[in-house]
C-alpha cells in the first residue's frame, strides 16, 4: 500500500467489551460522539454546558475539521488489535441513525473506502503499539506504518462507491397507541395492552431518573425494570423464574420449570453496559432447549430481542430503547418497539 505523503488516523471502534466494527466495515463509515447536540460545530455550546470536557470536544473538531478526502484510517480495538484499513471518501456528514449503537450515540460520520478488512481474524500487534485515549488520533506508530507498506489491499474495491445510508428519519418515533393497535392486530390480550399502556411511563421515568442520577446494579435493574416489563406484558410469576440454572430470567411456555418448557431467556446486564454483546452468554443457555426460540439481552433501559432461525442461528429481530421508543432502526437492521414487545409478550405465536 502507498503511504508516502498521506496522513494516517487511527480511529477506534468502541473497546473490547463493546464495539461497533462490524457496523464501521457494514455502512463504510467511521463515527464519534456524542451526537446527541447535532452536528458539528453547532453541538459545540450545548456540549460544553453539558460538562463534556475539553478534550473531547477537541477530538471531535480533529474528526470533523481536521480529517481530509483521500486520508488513511486504521480501524482499531483497544491499542493493539487492527481490524481494517480504509480511504476517507468526502466531508464530514452527521446521520441521526447511529443515535443508538448498543447505547452509544455516535452520529458523527466520515465516509470509508474499506480497502482491507478482517474482522474474524483481526491484524494484532503488542499492546500499546496504537495509541489508547481519544477516539480520532493521528497514526503514529512506525510499526504500523511498516505494516501497511506491505500490505496488499483489494484493488477492485479502491474506486468502488461507499454504500449509501439510511435517510434521517426524524418520523421514526412512535407513541403508545400507534404500539396499542399493532399488539391488539396481533393477538395480544386487551388487559395486557391496558397494563402496558399504564406501566410504561413510570418505567421510562424510571429509566431515565437513572440516567441522571447514578446507575443501578444489575439486580436493581431486574427488579424496577425488566419484571416490571414482562410482568406487564402478561408472563405471571409462575412462569418467570429468576437465576433459573445460571439464567438470569428464564420464561416458560407451560409448566412445570424444566428445559422442556423453556421458552425464552433473559441475559441482563448492569444499565450502561453492552446490551447486545450478552447475546453468547443468552446463546449458551438456550443450547439443547428445542422449544426456547426466543432471546432477550437487556440492561433495563434497552432491549435486544433475538428469533432462531431455520439454520438455529438467533438474529437480531427488533431493539427497543425505553426513553426513545421507534419504528425501526435501519443500521443493525432491525424492527423497533412494536415488535420487540411482541417478541417479548407470551402470545408471540412462531413457537
Amino acid at each position: 500500500m502507498d503511504i508516502e505523503g498521506r496522513t494516517i488516523w487511527q480511529q477506534a471502534a468502541g473497546d473490547t467489551d463493546r464495539n461497533y466494527a462490524h457496523l464501521c466495515l457494514k455502512w463504510d463509515v467511521i463515527l464519534n460522539g456524542p451526537g446527541y447536540a447535532g452536528r458539528w460545530p453547532d453541538c459545540q455550546d450545548q456540549l460544553y454546558k453539558d460538562g463534556w470536557s475539553s478534550r473531547k470536544i477537541t477530538d471531535l473538531r480533529r474528526f470533523t475539521e481536521e480529517i481530509s478526502d483521500g486520508d488513511l484510517v486504521v480501524l482499531r480495538i483497544g491499542t493493539s488489535i487492527v481490524i481494517a484499513v480504509g480511504e476517507i471518501v468526502g466531508e464530514y456528514d452527521w446521520c441521526e441513525e447511529f443515535g443508538d449503537i448498543d447505547g452509544w450515540d455516535i452520529q458523527h460520520v466520515r465516509r470509508v473506502r474499506w480497502l482491507w478488512e478482517s474482522i474474524n481474524d483481526p491484524k494484532t500487534f503488542p499492546t500499546y503499539t496504537l495509541k489508547q485515549g481519544d477516539t480520532t488520533q493521528r497514526l503514529d506508530s512506525s510499526v504500523i506504518e511498516e505494516w501497511l507498506r506491505g500490505l496488499e489491499h483489494e484493488y477492485e474495491r479502491h474506486n468502488s462507491a461507499p454504500i449509501a445510508l439510511p435517510d434521517n428519519n426524524s418520523d421514526a418515533g412512535i407513541d403508545l397507541d400507534d404500539i396499542s393497535r399493532f399488539l391488539f392486530d396481533h393477538g395480544v390480550a386487551s388487559d395486557s395492552i391496558t397494563g402496558l399502556v399504564s406501566d410504561i411511563g413510570e418505567l421510562r421515568r424510571i429509566a431515565m431518573w437513572y440516567q441522571r442520577a447514578s446507575m443501578p446494579s444489575e439486580h436493581e435493574t431486574v427488579a424496577y425494570l425488566v419484571i416490571p416489563l414482562l410482568r406487564t406484558l402478561g408472563w405471571t410469576p409462575q412462569r418467570m423464574a429468576i437465576e433459573w440454572n445460571r439464567v438470569d430470567i428464564a420464561l416458560f411456555k407451560n409448566l412445570p420449570r424444566e428445559d422442556d418448557n423453556l421458552s425464552v431467556v433473559v441475559e441482563a446486564k448492569k444499565m450502561d453496559d453492552s446490551c447486545l454483546s450478552a447475546i453468547s452468554q443468552a446463546q449458551q443457555y438456550a443450547q439443547g432447549k428445542e422449544i426456547c426460540k426466543r432471546l432477550i439481552v437487556t440492561d433495563g433501559l434497552r432491549y435486544g430481542v433475538y428469533i432462531r432461525n431455520e439454520q438455529f442461528k438467533f438474529v437480531l429481530s427488533a431493539y427497543m430503547n425505553l426513553t426513545d421508543l421507534r419504528s425501526s432502526y435501519p443500521i443493525y437492521p432491525c424492527a423497533g418497539a412494536r415488535e420487540a414487545l411482541l417478541i417479548m409478550a407470551p402470545e408471540w405465536a412462531n413457537e
